[in-house]
């Protein structure tokens, strides 16, 4: 007995009706707001970057050094890929709006845990955290734009 499943083409002309619509005000909000938050992402990575060399100061509040700073910069980055790779899934799966709300809030809450960051292991954790956070935010907004900005192209 074959369960093989025989997946067809679905064609639409969805995507380039969307093309025709007039740039509204509604499409600013939606890259002012995108916008909004790809800055802050970049802001917050900026702070952190930059408190790194004062987080090895004796009485910082947290015993880490040089190369523990390098590796939460490493596991952050990683965070990110995993992020993207996961929650993009999920934003295919479950749209685009709720998984951009979800990341967004996995990154404000691990942002803010980082802050209380009392151990170097937390330190790191909290930064693999926010960067699976903005990796997922960065699926929803890439995303989001492209289909977003209109086609110009030669039909």
């Amino acid at each position: 007995m074959s369960t093989a499943v025989h997946l067809g083409t679905i064609r639409t002309k969805i995507p380039a009706r969307l093309d025709r619509l007039p740039w509204s005000r509604f499409h600013w909000h939606v890259v002012a707001g995108l916008g909004t938050v790809w800055i802050l992402d970049g802001l917050e990575v900026t702070i952190v970057g930059s408190i790194g060399a004062r987080l090895i100061e004796s009485g910082s509040g947290i015993d880490i050094n040089a190369a523990g700073i390098g590796l939460a910069a490493a596991i952050y980055v990683g965070g990110a890929c995993v992020g993207a790779l996961f929650f993009g899934q999920l934003t295919d799966r479950f749209g685009r709006k709720k998984l951009m709300m979800i990341t967004l809030s996995v990154y404000i809450i691990a942002t803010v845990a980082t802050g209380f960051a009392f151990a170097p292991w937390y330190f790191v954790m909290c930064r693999f955290v926010t960067g699976a956070g903005i990796g997922g935010e960065y699926a929803a907004i890439n995303s989001a734009i492209d289909e977003l900005i209109p086609f110009r192209g030669s039909a």
